[in-house]
């Protein structure tokens, strides 16, 4: 079938393509829920360890092996902020301000990356006010409980410095949130030309000479349509 039968197909019932459309999208925007504003804001922090104290005169790689030694470190870190235990001593130091938040609400909120020795970490909060105080104390635990975390650091604290202070700013919307609503409405063409296609595959009358010719039947003659009929509004009416 050539792709101009299949046009028409579509065209012949092009309300129904244009109606489950049109229903997607006055729904998705009527039934749509209120997001909450969001804020964020994110910190930077140079990470790394002391060289050891040498016991000798002798070359021990020391330089080396710390900043080897820092790059796993930051590895760690990157996945203990997203810990309980981390958003517990968060929540602890929180308390300690008089704010109380519990842990639980946290863990979720706060995330990190890395970027060689460099640690990036960014909280989402509801509330403005809040989100500075939690990141105010997320970087008093990094950089003073960071042994409470990882015992190999004995009663030694890393060196974590913090670079980039945290700048509170309104939350951008998601990709995800941002592709919703296209998609539904890809989704809701792509049913409306399924639904043409299964009506006309239904409907087993005869619409035109092509089908009567493929039967093997003559055309003698065509009646055609009432003048100035038109099936959609932007057609243009017949002589």
């Amino acid at each position: 079938m050539e792709l101009r039968q299949y046009w028409k197909i579509v065209y012949k019932r092009l309300w129904i393509v244009i109606a489950l459309i049109a229903i997607v999208l006055v729904s998705s925007l009527v039934l749509r829920p209120e997001r909450p504003a969001l804020y964020q804001t994110s910190m930077r922090f140079t990470v790394g360890l002391a060289p050891e104290s040498r016991s000798g005169d002798y070359y021990a790689y020391d330089r080396y092996y710390t900043w080897m030694s820092s790059e796993y470190f930051v590895d760690e870190l990157t996945e203990i902020v997203g810990s309980e235990a981390f958003a517990r001593a968060v929540s602890e130091e929180l308390a300690n301000t008089g704010l109380d938040i519990p842990a639980g609400a946290l863990p979720g909120s706060m995330g990190a990356d890395r970027k060689h020795r460099i640690l990036t970490l960014q909280i989402t909060w509801s509330d403005r006010a809040q989100l500075q105080e939690i990141a105010d104390a997320a970087a008093k635990v990094l950089r003073e409980r960071s042994a409470d975390f990882l015992g190999q650091l004995g009663t030694t604290e890393a060196d974590i410095r913090l670079i980039d202070p945290p700048v509170v700013s309104p939350a951008g919307r998601s990709l995800r949130e941002r592709l919703d609503l296209p998609i539904r409405l890809f989704l809701a063409l792509l049913a409306g030309v399924a639904l043409a296609f299964l009506l006309d595959y239904l409907d087993d009358t005869v619409r035109d000479r092509a089908e009567v010719e493929a039967m093997g039947l003559a055309v003698l003659g065509e009646i055609p349509p009432l003048p100035g009929h038109r099936r959609f509004p932007w057609q243009k009416k017949l002589p």
